[in-house]
């Protein structure tokens, strides 16, 4: 029966890895909708880079750093590439997370950053970054040591990667043509369709991220943990179409769809932690502080995310994180307990800012000296798709041909036709 055990359990943990690698599947489909059409083929490109990648240096130096033997509670020593580890399926899941927080920065920095520089701050991310971050919670570092709750990583994975997007952001300015004075233009995405996609497969993929968190097929947990996941996110969106609509008199569509993506990202560190309507309520109020911070950031600071990545996993990732202080059922003030678990929570919450954000723009500075942050102005304005990759991910071809076969340019054809039927016209 061990044996059994044994082997359903790795089964489950294996189904949730491969649940989450999917979701960079999502994450590729919101932010090539959420953005222009020049630029597709190089956000397709990053994802595809970023988890392969990603990968890679999890196996060489990011597990170890994360789970290694602690030293002083700051970062793992020992187990580089994989050098004595023996429990691979772990390392299988835990890597597919790394490469999720490193995707994060994609859709903030989308539209305007060099390739080779976002490259090399996805190495930084899942090299260091998020492995040390990891390492604090779930390695068994300092903040795992005063008591931190962040059951599958609201904070660990989400708020990380959304303070390095913050500052990536911020560091390389906005698109072109974003802002005109005190004016601030709508850039909307070419696809919302896609957007759509994208989100109903990161939430698909939600239930592999929390559920495999379990880190076993235990029927006592793993449903309240899909059944919370899902009603978070349900609660998203709802909260999301409502505050909408009597904020500015109609359901904004995107706002509603990362009103789900709010949902999940707050309940992901309390999943286990909180009861049916305190999942609900989680969700609720991320959808509505998530619309709320993507029009501060957007107006207010004046960094430009076209996807709203750094309010979806930063702002919401925060608030889940700090809600344990009130929803925890075994402690949290709603449930008769004091401040304590809050208090722990904030400064968790602080010192990852920290971390993410100095680590963060070191690494851009170190960067900037090899290559520019930025594609040119006019890389921009053509698309990052010929500027980066020599290619489009659109193919517009002219179906008018002549008789000798070949695909004339389309504006000549068309305006050919428009002769031919004039002159039918005339006979």
């Amino acid at each position: 029966m061990e044996a059994v055990q044994s082997s359903v359990d790795m089964l489950w943990i294996m189904l949730g890895a491969m649940l989450v690698f999917f979701m960079h599947a999502g994450f590729a489909m919101v932010e090539t909708g959420f953005t222009r059409s020049k630029n597709t083929l190089n956000i397709l490109m990053k994802n595809m880079i970023t988890i392969s990648l990603g990968s890679i240096l999890y196996f060489i130096v990011g597990y170890a750093l994360m789970f290694g033997p602690s030293s002083f509670g700051l970062i793992g020593t020992e187990g580089f590439a994989l050098s004595g580890v023996t429990d691979i399926g772990f390392f299988v899941f835990q890597a597919v997370f790394a490469a999720t927080c490193a995707t994060i920065i994609s859709g903030a920095v989308a539209e305007r950053m060099h390739l080779t520089a976002y490259i090399l701050l996805t190495v930084a991310m899942t090299a260091i970054i998020y492995p040390v971050v990891g390492h604090w919670v779930w390695g068994g570092g300092w903040l795992a040591e005063i008591g931190f709750i962040d059951f599958a990583g609201s904070t660990v994975v989400h708020l990380t990667g959304a303070v390095a997007a913050f500052i990536a952001a911020w560091k390389i300015g906005p698109r072109l043509g974003k802002y005109s004075g005190k004016t601030v233009n709508t850039i909307p995405g070419h696809s919302l369709p896609l957007g759509a996609l994208g989100v109903f497969i990161l939430w698909l993929g939600w239930f592999g991220f929390n559920g495999g968190s379990t880190l076993a097929a235990d029927p006592a947990l793993v449903p309240p943990v899909i059944a919370n996941t899902l009603l978070a996110a349900s609660a998203g969106v709802l909260a999301t179409a409502g505050y909408t609509r009597l904020r500015y008199g109609r359901i904004d569509g995107t706002l509603t769809m990362n009103g789900a993506l709010a949902g999940l990202v707050g309940i992901t560190a309390g999943a286990a932690n909180v009861s049916f309507l305190g999942a609900i309520l989680i969700g609720l109020i991320a959808g509505i502080i998530m619309t709320e911070a993507v029009h501060l950031l957007d107006t207010k600071i004046r960094v430009d995310d076209p996807v709203g990545a750094v309010s979806v996993h930063g702002i919401a990732g925060v608030w889940g994180t700090l809600a344990l202080g009130f929803f925890d059922v075994n402690g949290g003030l709603l449930y008769g307990g004091g401040a304590e678990i809050l208090g722990i929570q904030a400064v968790g919450v602080l010192a990852v800012i920290a971390w993410a954000s100095l680590s963060t723009g070191a690494v851009l500075l170190l960067v900037s000296v090899v290559t520019p942050l930025r594609v040119t102005a006019e890389e921009e304005e053509t698309g990052l798709d010929f500027a980066e990759h020599g290619s489009q991910a659109y193919s517009m071809q002219d179906v008018l041909r002549g008789s000798s076969g070949r695909t004339d340019n389309f504006a000549d054809r068309l305006n050919q036709l428009g002769e031919e039927r004039s002159a039918s016209g005339k006979a």
